[in-house]
């Protein structure tokens, strides 16, 4: 089952509506059996994370690293069973710069099976987990 474009990104909009909402059962739904996200050796929250689970552990770890302020998605590309989007991910302390990435997300039979981000520089990712600890003391 291949989804239209408007269908990927309204998908993919849920999906991160979802997660936010912290409605794991009906994530569930929308990730095929084998759905995996991949987290750079760079980050603090390295790994690979499988099912649904996998994806609620890497919310809650990646956003437990830092004091977020905002996600601010710039835009989307999108594919064949495929979207790209765009972010800006803001922190609380608004001297620290803002991470740049982009998030692939891949889809087969009507579901996702595969976030991967991209950031264009884990330094202010980095910075922000650095300044949370010192914080933390």
């Amino acid at each position: 089952m291949t989804m239209t474009p408007e269908e990927t990104a309204e998908f993919v909009n849920r999906l991160y509506a979802t997660c936010a909402q912290g409605d794991w059962d009906t994530v569930a739904t929308m990730l095929t059996d084998d759905f995996v996200a991949y987290e750079a050796d760079t980050l603090p929250m390295k790994g690979s994370y499988h099912g649904w689970e996998g994806l609620r552990t890497l919310y809650s770890k990646a956003f437990q690293q830092v004091d977020l302020g905002e996600i601010e998605p710039t835009g989307m590309a999108l594919g064949e069973n495929l979207a790209i989007v765009v972010i800006n991910m803001h922190f609380a302390d608004p001297d620290l710069a803002p991470a740049e990435l982009c998030e692939l997300f891949r889809f087969r039979d009507g579901k996702c099976c595969e976030i991967k981000p991209y950031y264009y520089d884990p330094a202010p990712f980095v910075a922000a987990h650095e300044a949370k600890l010192a914080k933390a003391g």
